[in-house]
């Protein structure tokens, strides 16, 4: 019934030829150009004019501009038209050129185009684009009248670079108080690249989402609404839940908010109300709650509630790899995988459920925990069966109530009584088979579009009348199934009901898989629902977002925080042939050379150090300034030791903070003094701008060299009663009160310790009177990047981090004096600390490994306060030569 003058205009091939464009012209004036009312002609363009022939891709392209112009309403200008060929009558129908931009209006039907695209033989594959229909959300029962919730996606090539990403966006929203939370969330689903590294935040108002995205940014935990993860190659699984997750009001809040839940929901209830002789929807919305708990009606709910919200699911661009149902679930599955249609699944649900409503009374479920093995003795045939396997040692006894209550009275494990009217998969449930029966031989079963692992073997089921026979007597093999889903390399599992009763099932079953429940108990639905698919998303699951999100006002983003790489290749220190310079190599990151002084006194060791060499260093942020942690001092100094034969460090003092400029490099000398008759040598560490060879000339060798710390280097080890170590045993030692986390590197920045990935490595402490223990590991950013450091200083200066668990604000404390610092190991990344007071602003550091070898011993460490003003040297070195001649 469409006429071909209800097309608005052509995107043409446009081959630009003296033979192709007269043949395309003439029959797009014969079939289109006809007929048409005055002032309406025919619409002709080509994507062409605007970025050339794209080849293989060019029908795809019209069609891309066809759909972009029908969203914005205009027919954009076909570009480089001097004049209408002169090979084509152009009077012989209505049609015009685009040579201008039109306004394309609203009338009473919709827009519609048709795309062209030519191939080699002259074939025109021709498709009509029509406007698609917006759609009104219906309002059922007023919940529309909330605002509804939105989701902020963002994404990075790396976890660094998402909360970048996080941040800077957060700064743009809160310059924008007014902006509709909606059309951001529109922008960010349709305007940005899906990398891996991924972050969602869900909510209902600007400063929810904000408050979310500043969290992202800032890694801090606990804000509802905002999920992470990393998009992986693993496949989806969606399970279904069994009876005992029904509640009063499911659903309503999703009925009231997307239409094809509603029209889903609907449909059962259509075919379920005369099969059940009530109204459903007035059972599961009611106010008595009993009666939804009665099997007659809780199976249908179920089954109700999860196809819709499948069927929900799967139109917002979900897309699952495999199924699986736990008992009367496993019926939503089947239906929604093609087994059985929506009239032979709801007579299913309907007779199942009714047949066992009529069953006697006087049965029993109990959860037990403990393994098959463990319960076998336990089992009675004909009283006391086995009625599931949830998981490994989560199983379920059904049979006569008498029986089973006496079965688990004075089982060691725990035990709970299901609240359920009847003992399901049990002799219990033999009366009904025959009627059963009956009503399966009525039914169609079809081949499973989609794999729906059984209940009874955890493999994909073949499901005729036969098994759903055996699926009401026999156990459910819920474990099992979960296994299956780890044969079909499911790593994320949607939970597909009411309230979560089988997502930590899933992982109790199998920890590698994430199951995320798209419902909960007294949470807002939609909400609930959004931050799910949310989590599945940053999992790699693949979500329409755009279908969440009505179009809204175009809004302009800031860019994307690029993570810049130099592209060239550095020569940091420690790589090379530094021989031919008469000098040996150390092997150390932040020293390249060592040379022993001619009269034997004394050596020096050189290095080069800088952000683009060194770039984990930009995360020591102290009081607004990049800062080389004492930690790496005192790492050049047991280096510096190791070339005089002298492995512990009596004492180091740090004089003047050592600080990085974003541009730019410093040299570093460590330089070692002879040997003062007792074996022990002085220490100093210098470092001056790498631009200062000028100054120097100018101005004699010293010039720019700073002094930052000197101390004492001696052979042999701190007498033992003066050294603290971390007792074996028990970890963390008896009596210890752990310590909560939550958001402390934030509370550090607050203070001013503003660290970074790098060196946000305390992940647990505790604390026994005065004394603090703590567990530290290297992050992943720097990880791998322990070659060379006795320990890396980033690991060694998180162990510090315990003593800055009651950090004051405004109370800037850096290490000032290190005494009798041993090193005991080397290349560790995760380590046990143990910090014990020390007098007045010291303490005392023991650090071993996880099996409690020693790996570094401090005797003693003195803490000072620094002013802004002692961190404010250094700067860049650049910006000096404002003040030379």
């Amino acid at each position: 019934g469409l006429s071909v003058t209800d097309v608005d205009a052509v995107e043409a091939h446009g081959t630009g030829t003296r033979l192709g464009d007269p043949i395309e012209a003439q029959a797009l004036l014969a079939t289109y150009g006809q007929g048409r009312a005055p002032g309406r002609p025919l619409w002709l363009g080509s994507v062409k004019s605007n970025i050339g022939h794209t080849q293989a891709a060019a029908g795809v392209a019209g069609v891309i501009k066809s759909v972009l112009a029908m969203q914005h309403g205009v027919l954009p200008a076909t570009l480089h038209v001097d004049e209408p060929t002169s090979e084509v009558d152009w009077s012989a129908g209505e049609v015009s050129l685009l040579t201008d931009a039109v306004v394309w209006p609203e009338v009473d039907r919709p827009r519609r185009v048709g795309v062209s695209s030519f191939g080699i033989s002259g074939t025109n594959a021709h498709v009509i684009v029509e406007q698609a229909p917006q759609l009104e959300p219906m309002a059922v029962d007023g919940s529309t009248d909330k605002p509804a919730p939105v989701v902020w996606l963002v994404s990075g090539a790396g976890e660094r670079a998402m909360r970048a990403q996080a941040g800077r966006l957060a700064a743009w929203v809160a310059e924008r108080p007014h902006a509709e939370p909606a059309a951001i969330g529109a922008a960010l689903v349709r305007e940005r690249a899906e990398l891996s590294h991924r972050a969602a935040i869900v909510g209902a108002d600007h400063e929810t989402l904000l408050t979310g995205l500043k969290g992202l940014a800032e890694q801090a935990s606990g804000h509802p609404g905002v999920v992470t993860g990393r998009a992986t190659d693993g496949r989806l699984g969606i399970v279904f839940a069994g009876q005992g997750a029904q509640r009063l009001g499911m659903g309503r809040g999703l009925y009231g908010r997307w239409r094809t839940f509603a029209e889903a929901f609907d449909a059962v209830c259509a075919e379920l109300d005369p099969l059940l002789g009530g109204s459903l929807r007035d059972v599961v919305w009611g106010e008595d709650p009993d009666l939804l708990t009665t099997t007659g009606w809780a199976q249908p709910a179920l089954f109700a509630l999860e196809t819709a919200l499948y069927r929900l699911v799967t139109s917002l661009g979900v897309r699952p790899d495999v199924l699986l149902g736990h008992s009367v679930g496993e019926i939503a599955a089947a239906h929604v995988a093609g087994v059985l249609d929506l009239a032979d699944a709801c007579a299913l649900v309907a007779a199942r459920s009714r047949l066992m409503q009529q069953l006697p009374a006087g049965g029993a479920m109990v959860a037990v925990e403990g393994t098959a093995e463990q319960i076998a003795p336990l089992l009675v045939p004909g009283r006391v069966e086995l009625a599931a396997v949830n998981g490994p040692t989560s199983l379920v006894l059904s049979g006569d109530e008498e029986a089973v209550l006496a079965a688990v009275d004075g089982w060691p494990g725990r035990t709970r009584r299901l609240r359920v009217s009847h003992a399901f998969h049990s002799h219990r449930m033999e009366p009904m088979l025959t009627e059963f029966a009956e009503t399966l031989d009525g039914l169609r079963f079809h081949p499973a579009t989609l794999p729906v692992l059984s209940n009874l073997t955890g493999a994909p089921a073949v499901m005729d009348a036969g098994y759903w026979l055996a699926q009401v007597r026999r156990p459910v093999r819920f474990a099992d199934g979960v296994a299956g889903l780890r044969d079909h390399a499911v790593a994320t599992v949607l939970e597909v009901g009411p309230d979560p009763v089988l997502t930590a099932a899933v992982t109790d079953c199998d920890p590698t898989i994430v199951a995320v429940p798209l419902l909960r108990r007294d949470r807002d639905e939609a909400q609930t629902l959004l931050t799910g698919l949310a989590a599945a998303w940053t999992r790699g699951a693949a979500v329409n977002w755009p279908a969440t999100h009505p179009p809204g006002s175009r809004v302009d983003l800031p860019t994307y925080a690029f993570q810049h790489e130099r592209y060239w290749l550095i020569r940091t220190p420690g790589h090379g042939d530094v021989t031919a310079a008469g000098v040996g190599a150390t092997g150390h990151p932040l020293l390249g050379a060592a040379v022993g002084l001619a009269d034997g006194n004394g050596s020096v060791l050189a290095g080069r150090i800088s952000l683009a060499s060194q770039p984990w260093l930009a995360d020591h942020v102290v009081g607004g300034a990049v800062l080389v942690p004492g930690t790496a001092l005192v790492d050049l100094a047991l280096r510096a030791g190791d070339e005089v034969s002298c492995d512990r460090l009596v004492e180091l003092t740090v004089h003047t903070p050592l600080v990085l400029s974003e541009r730019g490099a410093v040299r570093l000398q460590v330089i070692v003094g002879g040997e003062d008759g007792t074996g022990r040598r002085s220490l100093e560490v210098y470092s001056r701008p790498d631009n200062a060879d000028d100054r120097a000339r100018e101005h004699g060798d010293q010039a720019g060299w700073v002094r930052h710390a000197d101390g004492v280097l001696a052979p042999g080890a701190t007498a033992g009663p003066d050294r603290i170590e971390i007792e074996a045993g028990e970890w963390p030692p008896a009596g210890a009160e752990r310590v909560p986390l939550d958001g402390f590197y934030q509370r550090l920045a607050g203070v001013g310790y503003r660290y970074g990935p790098a060196f946000q490595g305390l992940r647990a402490a505790w604390r026994r009177g005065e004394e603090v223990y703590a567990e530290v590991e290297l992050p992943a950013a720097v990880r791998g990047a322990t070659a060379g450091f006795g320990v890396h200083p980033a690991l060694l200066d998180a162990a510090l981090h315990s003593v800055l668990l009651d950090a004051k604000p405004d109370e800037v404390r850096l290490p000032f004096v290190w005494k009798d610092v041993e090193l005991h190991a080397t290349g560790a990344t995760d380590l046990r600390v143990r910090v014990v007071p020390d007098g007045q602003d010291a303490v005392s550091v023991a650090v071993t490994d996880v099996s409690g070898a020693p790996v570094v011993s401090v005797r003693s460490l003195l803490l000072r306060a620094v002013s802004p003003e002692q961190l404010a040297v250094g700067g860049d070195p650049a910006l000096d030569s404002l003040f030379r001649v």
